[in-house]
């Protein structure tokens, strides 16, 4: 297959994600990046070593999506609202959820967006160890709560499960999950982010 003279990484980036959003992350490889870019597999490895590179690519491209400007109000909403730019982000591409953490430290807009919410915290008299457990409870939260929703919508097939348990045997569980069956994703990440917040004293 003939081949582009050059690719820039946003074209590599861009044909790795149309695959995952077309065929699952299961798809991704050399091979079926290659075949969205119109040329050899062996001709892909001039640009990019491995499946794992593909990944950190993908990932920085999505992320890239998120608006890093800090919004006006307290910290509390300016930290809600660049959780919530992430989690808009990755609902449109929602194969990516589990290279997320995998890839964050190399992606370079995950960084600056680690930058961003660390200056929030940092305004707000959070420094040293307190700031570090802050950030990781934040980021913990932000892509945990993203592969909850991946993996196990409230939903999905598990909450109906757990809510058509025996309400003799499994009296508040039962009841719980057919109420959270009912709570959309956005109210499910925003009030959970609003408890987290509150745990820090924003």
């Amino acid at each position: 297959m003939p081949r582009p003279r050059s690719l820039t990484t946003e074209q590599i980036a861009s044909a790795a994600l149309a695959v995952l959003d077309r065929e699952g992350l299961g798809a991704l490889s050399m091979r079926t990046v290659a075949g969205e870019l119109g040329m050899g597999t062996m001709s892909l490895y001039r640009y990019v070593s491995d499946r794992d590179q593909l990944e950190g690519l993908v990932v920085d491209l999505v992320l890239q999506a998120i608006d890093l400007t800090v919004p006006r109000g307290s910290a509390g909403r300016r930290l809600s609202v660049l959780a919530d730019r992430v989690r808009a982000a990755v609902s449109r591409h929602p194969a990516v959820v589990p290279l997320l953490l995998i890839h964050r430290h190399r992606a370079p807009s995950s960084t600056r967006w680690g930058e961003t919410m660390l200056s929030v915290l940092t305004d707000t008299g959070i420094t040293g160890k307190r700031r570090a457990i802050a950030f990781r409870a934040i980021m913990g939260y932000v892509f945990g709560a993203l592969q909850v929703e991946h993996f196990g919508a409230l939903s999905g097939a598990g909450t109906a499960a757990l809510a058509a348990l025996p309400p003799e045997e499994f009296p508040i569980l039962s009841e719980t999950a057919a109420q959270a069956r009912s709570i959309p994703p956005e109210e499910e990440f925003r009030q959970g982010f609003d408890i987290l917040l509150r745990g820090l004293g924003l």
